[in-house]
């Protein structure tokens, strides 16, 4: 069990807390990097959000942030790869300023968050990831929410929103529509896009399954700067990031995640009625806008593609000015707007 560790008005944490923190660190997962370094790491990734909480959620010890008054309407916030719940630095206490209950939480693989079973498979693949949202929204006694995030973010979002459309008030997805299949990642495409891809392919060898495990850093600072080629972000920024992808089950839950969607890994038969409807593609009802930075340097699907795939009161928005794929984080201002706006559609 993982305690929650507060912290003083300075961020910092006390002697005691970090001798706990240590007692709680697993050795071969931070090979490479001493206890004190890591320490700080986490010290600084938990601190702009306040102190973590912890929640048994289905086969997760779920860590999140939460501010905000607790009968406030519910957002929850969702990041993607390789990011973690520090996108939402100004986003989250911007919403909880306007009476929301924000919930932060790190994705299976991230952060403090563990599987609660050594026996669980590491798996990545989309229904998990959206069960565990909604596992995580039924322990926490959450009827509905708005939901809103970008890449992995978005397509959890995106998946809860189309199977489990009771549970969304609202939905924000940055990059639009990001359902898909095993099917439809086998297919080839034009080879400027699948230039853009070339992470993935490398994850589909044992070199690059080696090389994310012993470059994870370098290899996050890179995919930083191709997806937000305009974004000048620092190192303390980067590092307070950083630090979510020391979790033990990291590389396991990248490397599955890409090689599922090349079916070139299985998924679980208890997801697999799940996969057959996202397969179908499925329309999605709820009150959404999708957003899009004008300089995002991931692969992104055009606007226009997937505008039919929102069926119900719907809304597309560019947010200009160099903005890249970490949207929330570049433009919280424009992403908080974008929530409030949805909640209201």
């Amino acid at each position: 069990m993982f305690k929650t560790f507060r912290f003083d008005r300075h961020g910092a944490l006390t002697a005691a807390v970090l001798a706990a923190v240590q007692l709680f660190m697993p050795g071969p997962a931070h090979a490479g990097q001493g206890r004190p370094a890591l320490v700080a790491n986490l010290a600084r990734a938990e601190g702009p959000l306040g102190p973590l909480k912890h929640v048994h959620a289905g086969v997760l010890d779920v860590a999140y942030a939460e501010l905000g008054p607790a009968n406030g309407p519910v957002v929850i916030l969702l990041h993607g790869w390789p990011y973690d719940i520090h996108s939402y630095d100004k986003v989250a206490p911007a919403l909880a300023a306007r009476g929301y209950r924000v919930l932060v939480p790190y994705a299976r693989g991230y952060g403090a968050t563990r599987f609660l079973s050594t026996g669980t498979m590491r798996n990545a693949e989309p229904a998990a990831l959206a069960k565990d949202l909604v596992d995580f929204m039924d322990t926490l006694r959450i009827r509905r929410a708005v939901l809103a995030g970008f890449d992995w973010g978005a397509r959890s979002a995106d998946v809860v929103a189309a199977l489990w459309p009771e549970r969304v008030k609202a939905l924000v997805s940055v990059s639009g529509y990001l359902i898909g299949s095993q099917a439809s990642g086998s297919q080839p495409l034009p080879p400027e896009a699948e230039l853009q891809w070339w992470y993935q392919y490398y994850f589909a060898t044992e070199r690059g399954r080696m090389g994310y495990e012993k470059y994870r850093r370098d290899f996050a600072r890179l995919i930083w700067r191709l997806a937000s080629p305009q974004w000048k972000f620092d190192e303390a920024t980067f590092e307070r990031s950083a630090a979510a992808l020391d979790n033990p089950d990291q590389v396991a839950i990248v490397i599955h995640n890409y090689r599922w969607r090349l079916g070139l890994a299985k998924g679980e038969s208890k997801y697999a009625a799940l996969e057959q409807r996202l397969a179908r593609f499925p329309s999605i009802g709820v009150p959404a806008i999708t957003m899009e930075g004008d300089a995002n340097g991931a692969p992104h699907p055009p606007a226009e593609a997937y505008a039919k795939r929102f069926t119900g009161k719907y809304q597309h928005r560019l947010v200009k000015g160099g903005i890249g794929h970490d949207l929330p984080q570049e433009a919280p201002q424009a992403f908080v707007q974008a929530v409030v706006d949805a909640d209201h559609l």
